[in-house]
């Protein structure tokens, strides 16, 4: 498990950035954290390290935005569904077995449709810019990433 603080929406896109470098075809995110916890923004870091050109802003009235990078990256945010299974019946479960990264905001409201094999991205509010992030491997392939982070 990795856990820190940073100090502001820099430092926590340049820890994602980092992290992103790590990331392999079928990565899978699964981010929690309260409105405002920095979600979008840590999304933002690992957009930019992904080589993602164009803007990246929440999805929070569409399910679903595709990024073209170094690879694909599916952003979903599952804060308007109200359950698992309209994630499912979306049909999520390509991207996630698919040849990108796929990021989800929200992720405690569907976990039921994850896959067990992910990085569990908990973002938390500890002063007025700075945030307490722990990045969790669930599952085998997700821990080698992140090993290869810790490094």
């Amino acid at each position: 498990m990795i856990d820190v603080e940073t100090g502001g929406p820099g430092e926590t896109q340049a820890l994602a950035e980092r992290l992103s470098a790590v990331l392999e075809p079928g990565a899978v995110l699964a981010l929690d954290g309260d409105l405002g916890a920095g979600k979008t923004t840590f999304i933002q870091g690992l957009c930019r390290g992904l080589a993602v050109a164009e803007p990246v802003a929440s999805p929070t009235f569409v399910l679903l935005r595709v990024y073209r990078g170094r690879l694909p990256v599916y952003h979903f945010d599952a804060y308007r569904l109200e359950r698992a299974a309209e994630l499912e019946d979306f049909g999520a479960e390509e991207y996630f077995w698919g040849d990108g990264v796929s990021l989800v905001e929200w992720a405690e409201r569907v976990a039921e449709a994850l896959p067990p094999d992910r990085l569990g991205v908990r973002l938390a509010v500890t002063g007025e810019e700075r945030r307490r992030i722990e990045i969790r491997a669930l599952g085998p392939k997700h821990a080698r990433m992140l090993e290869g982070f810790a490094a």
